[in-house]
């Protein structure tokens, strides 16, 4: 019985590793959408999956957008140190451009300052979080540069904080791609807090010093003229040119849209965004049908039962639910001691090779560990432990 046990669940464990494929975008067919950027792209926010893209893997500067990244490590700063004080300098504010409006001797919180970024797209909350939480612009821009690598973002160098054009001691030119700025815009969107700031149409900020309180215009509209629009950020610089980042939910389904240097952005980004929610519908990763047993070894119990659970509801495009495969990933066997509700698998979903989504496999019952008999002589000697 424990070897067919064995056998059966050895072979399911080898069917899943060989059907197990990797987790590549998946790029659909080009759509007859024009747009007027030199750049761009449309991209899923669950899966990263890529609905239209033009020339999005060129690198351009891309202005303010920037702060995407600053507000991003800005807040995740704030919630290290519990959200502190800043008191502004005059090398803070000693910055050219747009503005929150910040004076040296001003007392504010540093997602004051994230606030003052993503709405405002003041320069100086940019250079003032910088300062505060690195020691100095090259430092926080290093600190940039290296989440950048961490999120694959393999076309953009960071020059400043702000998104003014510049040029680093090596001779590099401050720039990224649209592909790459929607990989920034994937992850700040899994910040709470900078989803609310950055899907706010209008934010009040409160200053500790001298007390008062400032509302702060979006300066993105299609925040107000595009439903389920949720952000992200605008941009322009002469060099730059119009750059935009936005995102729009539906029915569950999130898209990022990113235009570099687009002199209109504002309809690029609805014929966009428009064009892949007619392309996409939500689809629900179930796995709490998945249930059985797995050989244990180590316990007198020689089995415990197992049940998967749902994966959530991703995006994928019409009419593919049937291109959909479900992999279940468990061990021939498990160890003791094994409690319930333990992780003992998962589950993965694929669309034609990409990876949709996972989900764990956990333990519906306890295994305790098999106490040693005593041997014969030990017992009789009292030499037993």
């Amino acid at each position: 019985m424990l070897k067919r046990l064995f056998k059966r669940w050895i072979a399911l464990c080898l069917g899943a590793v060989l059907f197990g494929a990797s987790a590549s975008p998946i790029q659909a067919a080009t759509p007859p959408v024009e747009v007027s950027a030199q750049s761009a792209i449309l991209m899923t926010a669950d899966t990263g999956m890529v609905l239209f893209e033009k020339d999005s893997r060129e690198r351009l500067p891309m202005a303010s957008t920037t702060k995407i990244m600053t507000a991003l490590l800005t807040l995740e700063e704030a919630e290290r140190l519990e959200d502190p004080v800043v008191e502004i300098t005059e090398e803070m504010v000693a910055v050219e451009g747009s503005s929150m409006g910040l004076m040296a001797g001003d007392k504010i919180s540093l997602s004051g300052l994230a606030a003052g970024m993503l709405l405002a797209s003041g320069n100086d909350a940019a250079n003032a979080a910088a300062i505060y939480s690195a020691g100095s612009l090259e430092e926080f821009v290093e600190k940039m540069n290296q989440r950048a690598v961490e999120l694959g973002m393999k076309n953009t160098h960071f020059v400043t904080p702000s998104g003014l054009d510049g040029e680093s001691s090596d001779g590099l030119g401050h720039y990224s791609t649209a592909y790459d700025m929607a990989l920034l815009a994937r992850e700040a969107l899994k910040n709470e807090a900078f989803r609310e700031l950055c899907s706010s149409s209008s934010y009040r900020v409160e200053f500790a010093d001298p007390v008062k309180g400032v509302t702060y215009t979006n300066h993105n509209k299609l925040l107000t003229q595009y439903e389920g629009c949720i952000g992200v950020k605008t941009g322009y610089t002469k060099q730059a040119g119009r750059c935009l980042v936005s995102a729009a939910e539906r029915d569950g389904t999130v898209l990022i849209a990113v235009t570099l240097n687009a002199p209109d952005d504002w309809n690029d980004h609805t014929l966009l965004l428009d064009y892949g929610f007619s392309q996409m519908e939500s689809y629900s990763l179930m796995g709490g049908d998945v249930q059985g047993r797995v050989p244990v070894v180590g316990s007198q119990q020689q089995t415990v039962s197992f049940y998967g659970q749902n994966g959530g509801t991703v995006s994928i495009p019409a009419g593919a639910e049937g291109e959909v495969s479900r992999q279940v990933y468990l061990a021939p066997f498990l160890y003791a001691p094994i409690k319930i509700g333990d992780t003992v698998g998962e589950i993965r979903w694929y669309l034609n090779g990409t990876l949709l989504g996972s989900a764990p496999v956990l333990a519906g019952e306890s295994a305790s560990v098999q106490e040693e008999k005593e041997g014969f002589w030990a017992g009789l000697l009292g030499t037993g432990s």
